[in-house]
């Protein structure tokens, strides 16, 4: 039975990594064919939904990355995180945010804020605050992990810089937006990656 469960851990755990992979494509695409027509510093990566095919592209990245979370919360669940505590509630949290602002986009740069375009940006404030939360709780209480532990506080310190640039920290007339969102999502994903290689030495065990 404990073989069992070992392998249906591993399955999970490798359907997560490959959500994680696969976001990586359509977003790097977008970020190929837009060269020229939005700017990496002051674009955030929302804002690829205005170029062609970019909201279904975006879509896919957003929703393997919430699928890959979920199974990476599914595994740590089975190795004994507990089902109802402030990691799995930060991890959920996470995932749902992605989610909702996959089907509230965000409005275009300089209009109005539109209702859409609100919840778009709340959700990222939940899902920017939730996930290093959740990695730092994880790597201090639950899998004593020092990348994780490292990528954790670097995203949270960058979240907070990516709030910060929405009213200053311009560079030529540019507001930093984009650049520091990028950093942010790069992070991110190093938490993400850091935390499955984490989470697959237990399993192996």
């Amino acid at each position: 039975m404990t073989v069992i469960r070992g392998e249906r851990r591993a399955a999970v755990l490798s359907f997560a990594v490959a959500g994680l992979v696969l976001s990586l494509f359509p977003v790097g695409y977008l970020h190929v064919v837009a060269v020229g027509e939005l700017s990496p510093l002051s674009h955030t990566i929302s804002d690829y939904i205005f170029v062609a095919n970019g909201s279904g592209l975006l879509a896919v990245t957003a929703l393997s990355l919430a699928a890959a979370s979920v199974g990476l919360l599914v595994v740590l669940v089975r190795s004994g995180l507990p089902r109802r505590g402030p990691v799995s509630w930060l991890l959920g949290l996470w995932a749902v945010g992605l989610t909702v602002a996959t089907v509230f986009p965000t409005d275009p740069t300089g209009s109005p804020a539109s209702f859409s375009g609100l919840v778009h940006r709340y959700a990222g404030a939940v899902m920017f605050t939730s996930l290093p939360l959740a990695g730092w709780l994880i790597s201090r209480r639950f899998i004593r992990s020092t990348p994780v532990r490292r990528f954790s506080v670097a995203a949270g310190i960058t979240a907070v810089a990516f709030m910060v640039s929405h009213v200053s920290l311009t560079y030529d007339g540019q507001v930093l937006l984009g650049l520091f969102e990028r950093i942010l999502f790069a992070l991110l994903y190093g938490l993400l990656f850091a935390l499955a290689a984490a989470v697959s030495r237990e399993v192996s065990r």
